[in-house]
């Protein structure tokens, strides 16, 4: 990434930026990442806060890619040993931000693509005082793949990744064989996978892949794994309960 002035409405500032794509990537994502105007608030959060929450990413071709020789080493990067906890796909920051306001003894990454997402979150951390929260704006394989050091995550959060649920966009889904190969990568043993979306066909996919995945063991009996207690309500479960559907969380312990 290269330091720049990026414009936003019609007021100037200095932050890191990507340079635009010069390529686009090969393999298929999980997200189509849309521009969207940040308030005020969000963009002095981006400013004055980037600084301290959000990691400087090596890029490969796209502004959302981690460049293969790029790593870090969580325990330099938070200035301590800790549990660490990574949240993918983390919108609005709602879930992660409570989880490290109220757990100081662990670490937390929060991984996401949307920068409005990344500056509520970096806003809403500071206003709770959590300094144990780091953020990255990349896409999530990659990050398992090159960033994060093999076996280095006790918890890796996936709630409410988007389902996708039109048949021809399900292979942009999350949740598969591959992903599953890059979470036993960097989880620990006895490390936990978590998962909930709020969409059956795509639970029943998450079951069939994670039973199936070598590593990984179901860490609940009967059909589904009750409701996370470390997850708070957020406006995509919100969301879902309203038009009916029923929240289904799954575990999977990697051994």
């Amino acid at each position: 990434m290269t330091k720049r002035t990026r414009r936003a409405g019609g007021a100037a500032y200095a932050g890191w930026v990507p340079e635009p794509d010069p390529a686009y990537r090969k393999q298929t994502v999980s997200f189509v990442r849309r521009s969207g105007r940040m308030s005020q608030a969000q963009e002095r959060a981006w400013v004055e806060l980037a600084p301290r929450y959000l990691l400087a990413v090596p890029r490969d071709v796209a502004s959302t890619s981690v460049a293969r020789d790029a790593r870090i080493d969580p325990a330099a990067l938070f200035g301590r040993t800790a549990r660490l906890v990574v949240e993918i796909g983390s919108g609005q920051g709602h879930a992660i931000v409570h989880a490290a306001s109220t757990r100081p003894d662990a670490d937390f990454l929060a991984i996401e693509v949307f920068t409005a997402g990344l500056a509520r979150t970096m806003h809403d951390a500071d206003a709770a005082g959590a300094r144990n929260l780091r953020l990255v704006e990349a896409n999530a394989p990659e990050v398992l793949q090159h960033l994060l050091p093999e076996a280095s995550v006790d918890e890796l959060w996936v709630f409410f990744p988007d389902p996708w649920h039109k048949k021809r966009h399900t292979k942009r889904r999350l949740v598969t064989s591959g992903f599953a190969g890059l979470a036993a990568r960097v989880i620990k043993a006895g490390g936990m996978l978590r998962l909930a979306t709020d969409w059956e066909d795509y639970a029943r996919q998450m079951v069939d892949v994670m039973d199936a995945a070598p590593g990984f063991r179901r860490a609940f009996e009967g059909e589904w794994a009750p409701r996370y207690e470390g997850r708070v309500m957020t406006a995509f479960e919100r969301k879902g309960l309203a038009r009916g559907r029923d929240i289904r969380d799954l575990a999977y312990e990697r051994v």
